[in-house]
């Protein structure tokens, strides 16, 4: 009975969407707001082409995603909101909802059921983290390293990135306090679960700023996912922090001399929002868009093109070979076993409450 009513909604939305489509009440064309390189090639492929195919609408891409919360605080405040689906990350996300600037989603009223009638909300399951926040992939920002200029010993530990002596050179990390503040922390002699404990006191942040200290003069600060792999290619950097799926680019794809360096990478989310404030057709438009880009088999083909985990327990087993290379995707998963002996878990809620004022901190140091 369950699956009969869960196929019945989606099929009477799928309708719905069709009617609305064909009585011109959604918009012909709609904004759609990520992270550029290898990531945005990879919604283009799984998500966007197959759509305009199957709509006819236009879909324009913009790579604004790193900037996505101040620019919607900006475009609200204007009452001038020109995206229509937005890719963040989690943190991102709870804070837009927190502040009314995404709408609110039904998993189960807007989002695809699962193909055996399994609900939207229990096929996404916890990674539902926010009332606004659609998940797509499980992702990990980590490490990549140069095997031609790290010597005989290659790294095992993300302490590494402090060592200098070991492994001399230039590092890239990102111009953000997020995961740099964890790293520094971990390797200034905090244990893992006593990492957010120490960060939201005013000494354990001036503890993780003193130690990101010791090679600030060392690191190239980037600000898009594409900036370290083009570092790493160019072999401008020893190492750097960066998305496990854009290291997999440079590795697997660009064969250069690169390889992954696991340890302490952290676990996080991705997914959709849409913005709040939208015109009735633009918003259609943007449900019609979330509901065909999260469904089980989208999910699943995105990993075809990027090595990031599909966010719905009913794509896990539809992930196969990369749609070019012919490679197995499974084992250069962030979750693979193999790869998750040593991870550090994200908090989101932390990040959502003091994101802004330990921004500022950090902004304040790198301009020292």
């Amino acid at each position: 009975m369950k699956m009969t009513k869960a196929l019945l909604a989606t099929t009477a939305l799928t309708v719905a969407a069709g009617m609305a489509s064909a009585d011109g009440h959604m918009a012909s064309e709609m904004t759609i707001v990520s992270w550029g390189g290898a990531y945005s090639n990879s919604q283009q492929k799984a998500y966007h082409d197959p759509y305009m195919e199957k709509t006819g609408v236009k879909v324009i891409n913009d790579e604004s995603s790193a900037e996505a919360v101040a620019k919607l605080r900006a475009m609200n405040e204007a009452g001038n909101v020109t995206w229509d689906v937005v890719d963040v990350v989690a943190a991102d996300a709870i804070r837009l909802c927190d502040e009314g600037l995404a709408m609110e989603i039904d998993p189960d009223e807007h989002l695809a059921a699962a193909p055996d009638g399994t609900s939207a909300a229990d096929d996404f399951g916890d990674l539902l983290v926010s009332d606004c926040f659609i998940p797509q992939i499980v992702y990990s920002t980590t490490f990549g390293y140069r095997t031609d200029m790290v010597g005989a010993t290659a790294p095992t530990s993300v302490c590494a990135v402090f060592d200098t002596e070991a492994y001399p050179g230039k590092r890239s990390l990102e111009k953000r306090p997020i995961n740099n503040m964890e790293w520094a922390l971990i390797c200034d002699g905090v244990a893992k679960d006593d990492v957010y404990d120490v960060l939201e006191t005013a000494e354990g942040q001036q503890r993780a700023l003193d130690k990101l200290g010791t090679i600030k003069d060392d690191v190239i600060w980037w600000s898009a996912g594409a900036d370290t792999p083009q570092l790493l290619a160019d072999g401008e950097v020893v190492m750097g922090s960066t998305y496990n799926g854009r290291l997999f680019s440079v590795i697997e794809e660009q064969k250069q001399p690169v390889a992954m360096l696991w340890d302490a990478q952290v676990f996080d989310l991705d997914g959709w929002i849409i913005p709040a404030g939208l015109s009735d057709e633009r918003k259609a438009r943007a449900l019609d868009y979330i509901m065909f880009a999260t469904d089980t088999q989208r999910l699943a083909d995105q990993a075809k093109y990027i090595s990031y985990g599909p966010a719905r327990a009913s794509s896990a087993p539809l992930v196969g070979q990369h749609a070019d290379l012919g490679i197995d995707m499974a084992p250069h998963m962030p979750t693979d076993p193999n790869n998750a002996k040593n991870t550090f878990l994200y908090n989101y809620e932390f990040w959502a409450d003091y994101r802004d004022d330990i921004d500022a901190k950090f902004q304040a140091w790198l301009a020292q």
